[in-house]
């Protein structure tokens, strides 16, 4: 009896890729995907395009992460709304409060705005946590009229040991990603925490780096994560 033949898995091209990207965007309805063009070289994705908001732009780039075997995306795409005229900088101003106010997650009394420029929203002021930040800038960045979003929050968080750091963000590790805790690695490089080891998807390894972010003490990340083929 011969022995069965070992089949060699297909090697994924970038006609393959585009394909799958393009149809990541026709199935996200937050996206208009006929605006979008999508390239793929040596694996690399470029999007290019004219998007009406920060979100749209940003909402193509996710839909591109999630198609598997893609590990770089380069948004080239370009903000251009259509109705900036008829938002002030007032407006957005006004706009950018209430959504802070709004915003559970964010300390509202500790960051202020700044809007210039037909659009341009420059946040300040200081928070406990990297992931406070993250959010400030996002419910910014969903409003009307917003084209620029400059995060310069800075993060105010006690000095913490580094073994005691560590542990926390392992903590934090297992309680979201309990099957990727194991296998990161948590280093301490003076304000920065480094992560690196293997994760299984692009969606595993955002959920590896926002555990880190939600930690008190973590100043910066560096992320050495890598998605397993």
């Amino acid at each position: 009896m011969q022995p069965a033949l070992r089949m060699t898995p297909a090697r994924t091209t970038d006609s393959d890729l585009q394909r799958s990207v393009i149809q990541a965007l026709a199935s996200d309805p937050r996206i208009d995907e006929a605006a979008i063009g999508v390239s793929v070289r040596h694996g690399v994705v470029t999007l290019n395009g004219v998007v009406a908001s920060w979100t749209h732009k940003h909402a193509a780039g996710d839909a591109a992460h999630q198609v598997a075997g893609v590990l770089d995306v380069a948004n080239d795409i370009e903000i251009r709304p259509s109705w900036i005229a008829r938002c002030s900088d007032a407006d957005i101003a006004e706009a950018v409060r209430q959504a802070l106010q709004w915003a559970a997650s964010v300390p509202q009394r500790r960051i202020q705005s700044t809007v210039c420029d037909a659009g341009h929203v420059t946040l300040t002021g200081a928070v406990a946590t990297l992931q406070q930040r993250d959010d400030a800038e996002r419910v910014v960045a969903l409003l009307d009229g917003v084209r620029l979003v400059s995060n310069q929050i800075a993060i105010e968080a006690p000095r913490v040991a580094a073994g005691a750091l560590r542990s926390s963000i392992k903590a934090a590790l297992e309680r979201h990603v309990a099957r990727e805790a194991d296998r990161i690695a948590i280093d301490i490089e003076g304000q920065t925490v480094v992560l690196s080891g293997r994760v299984a998807s692009w969606r595993e390894r955002q959920a590896v780096i926002g555990a880190a972010r939600g930690t008190p003490g973590v100043q910066r990340i560096e992320d050495r994560l890598v998605i397993a083929s």
